[in-house]
């Protein structure tokens, strides 16, 4: 079984990458399983240099294959707030229970029409050649979830944003939905089965 890391400290991510991937025939590492405790710097414009910038710093040091993702929340009426800044937004440590509040304060008032927003997910592959430098295969892939901000919280599963996170075809927010439905429509979800089956494709898992 082929080992893969997937840059992230978030044992969130890490259990839904896990039961995403559990029917690819890889073993699924943390940055710590793979002795990286290191930080590592996110200055990219966009969701996709962000989870590049992951990808390429942690395979050049393990010299092991690498995913990483860059996701976050686009509110249409917050102009795409907090898009990549979803993770530092209102400051590095901020928690959720200060960042949902605030972004339901924010919309005080919207119509449901107006209140329009998508999670975006990329996930990036670096494959090291053996030589050291960062990579000579490197795939990218995005994909997103629509839905709307809620008026209040709702739900326990999840993380992050979901529980502001509404979706209307389901009646429900993200953090409502059982993880196994969660996974099968979401941005993450989306974007790693595509990555997967474009590394089946280049026959590299």
């Amino acid at each position: 079984m082929k080992k893969i890391i997937f840059a992230t400290g978030n044992q969130g991510k890490l259990r839904e990458i896990r039961a995403i991937l559990k029917d690819a025939d890889v073993e699924v590492l943390s940055m710590k399983e793979a002795g990286f405790d290191g930080d590592i710097e996110e200055n990219g414009t966009t969701f996709e240099e962000n989870a590049l910038i992951k990808a390429r710093t942690i395979a050049a040091v393990t010299g092991l294959p690498t995913l990483a993702d860059d996701s976050g929340l686009e509110i249409d009426y917050l102009n795409g707030e907090p898009g990549i800044y979803s993770a530092r937004y209102l400051g590095e440590d901020t928690p959720h229970s200060v960042k949902n509040p605030n972004l339901i304060s924010r919309l005080a008032g919207v119509p449901d029409e107006q209140r329009t927003a998508r999670f975006v997910c990329a996930v990036a592959a670096v494959f090291p050649d053996g030589t050291g430098n960062p990579g000579n295969i490197e795939k990218c892939v995005r994909a997103t979830m629509e839905g709307r901000i809620a008026y209040e919280e709702a739900g326990e599963n999840g993380f992050g944003y979901d529980p502001i996170f509404y979706l209307p075809e389901y009646g429900c927010t993200n953090a409502q939905l059982t993880p196994e439905q969660k996974n099968a429509i979401s941005h993450r979800g989306k974007a790693l089965r595509a990555m997967c089956e474009e590394l089946k494709a280049a026959g590299l898992i």
